[in-house]
């Protein structure tokens, strides 16, 4: 009872049954104007007016489309991208865009379709509100006789319904709303994805400038700098041997050259195991079973593999389970993780679940964040469950086909 008289005081209540009072007008105006006009060029199409008549038309409805939106993303917090715009160019090829731009033509069939779903919803959410408000203040007195008291409360009691029914109510309309909104207003699957290949290739190229400039750094301050290094300790022990130097001399020179190459060839070693590491040489399985035992949690690793995936995928798939049991283990507080790789349906999925305190989510500049970005190159995507008292569940998606 709590929570649905909270939810009829909301900001979000009353934001989404103002959004529904503000779109009405907007809503019977842009029908009516474009319905008048749609229909006056098409009976123009004989004529050259009427082509350019229609593509006004369709320009119309995207400005009012983009209008609609901001309304959305303000009232709603329904933020839906705007479409790509129309090929630029002269009067005549803007015409011809304008005219073929499928953009402008959803946002056409919505200005119409909106109008009848318009009045409905606002008719269906404010009724509850209006009649329960009713109910609770006006209905009951009218009537004044002492013994009216079975009536009062049933009236009271239907207006208490109806007020705790209307933020459902409303939801439910939004839903229908938001619905349209994305399927009409916002840009095309294919637009879309092409949008999304764009910012996935451009994020890849970005992480392989900065893979390229941090293994040029760390050549350059590590390895290469103790390769000198050796270089200058032999130079020694030839000075050393020339000038008859003793054995004791010689000999703290030549461990001393070793030393350094030691820890040049650890440090090759690293860098090396942070781009490709070597144990997925050995197959995904039995990587993770390294993870697993190295890992500060109790961790239980299950493998279900038909066939093994791809070399890149196998990269994605590991980092992202260090970074997840990592994650676990530093803020958490999880005494143990489960990592679950199955393949479905030419999907390979990573599910890690701790039993830590729960809460993760993604923020900006975060380990999660950076992971999701990763498995967006591969156009995979990271799924979150983590409620605040836990578990937590992370489950990574990525496209596996099999290979031709």
């Amino acid at each position: 009872m709590t929570v649905a008289a909270r939810a009829v005081f909301a900001r979000r209540t009353w934001a989404g049954l103002a959004y529904l009072l503000l779109v009405l007008p907007l809503d019977v105006v842009t029908a009516l104007l474009l319905l008048v006009t749609g229909l006056l060029s098409t009976i123009l199409m004989l004529t050259p007016l009427g082509a350019w008549l229609l593509a006004l038309v369709l320009r119309a409805a995207r400005g009012l489309g983009g209008l609609r939106r901001g309304l959305a993303a303000r009232l709603l917090d329904e933020r839906v991208p705007a479409p790509p715009p129309p090929a630029g160019g002269g009067a005549l090829r803007w015409r011809r865009a304008m005219l073929t731009d499928p953009t402008g033509w959803r946002a056409l069939a919505y200005a119409l379709a909106k109008l009848p779903v318009s009045i409905l919803s606002l008719v269906l959410g404010g009724a509850c509100y209006v009649y329960g408000l009713a109910a609770l203040v006006y209905l009951p007195f009218q009537d004044d006789r002492p013994d009216n008291w079975r009536a009062v409360l049933v009236s009271w009691l239907a207006g208490l319904f109806l007020l705790l029914l209307a933020p459902w109510m409303l939801r439910s309309i939004l839903a229908v709303e938001r619905m349209l909104i994305r399927g009409l207003l916002g840009p095309s699957q294919s637009a879309q994805r092409l949008s999304e290949l764009r910012e996935t290739r451009d994020r890849a190229v970005v992480d392989a400038d900065a893979t390229l400039r941090r293994i040029e750094r760390d050549l350059h301050d590590g390895a290469q700098a103790r390769l000198i290094g050796v270089g200058m300790q032999l130079t020694m022990v030839g000075e050393l041997l020339a000038a008859g130097a003793p054995p004791e001399r010689l000999r703290a020179a030549v461990d001393a050259a070793r030393d350094a190459l030691t820890d040049a060839v650890t440090e090759l070693r690293d860098l090396v195991r942070g781009i490709h590491p070597p144990v997925l040489d050995r197959g995904l399985d039995a990587a993770l079973a390294t993870v697993a035992a190295g890992s500060a949690l109790e961790v239980t690793v299950s493998a279900e593999l038909p066939r093994r995936p791809p070399p890149a995928i196998e990269s994605i798939v590991y980092f992202s389970a260090c970074e997840l049991l990592t994650n676990a283990g530093r803020h958490s507080g999880a005494r143990s993780a489960t990592v679950q790789v199955t393949v479905h349906d030419d999907v390979l999925r990573l599910r890690v679940r701790d039993d830590g305190r729960g809460g993760a989510h993604q923020r900006a500049g975060g380990g999660l964040a950076g992971l999701a970005e990763r498995v967006r190159v591969v156009d995979g995507r990271l799924l979150i469950d983590s409620p605040p008292a836990g578990p937590t569940t992370v489950t990574v998606e990525i496209p596996s086909p099999r290979s031709s």
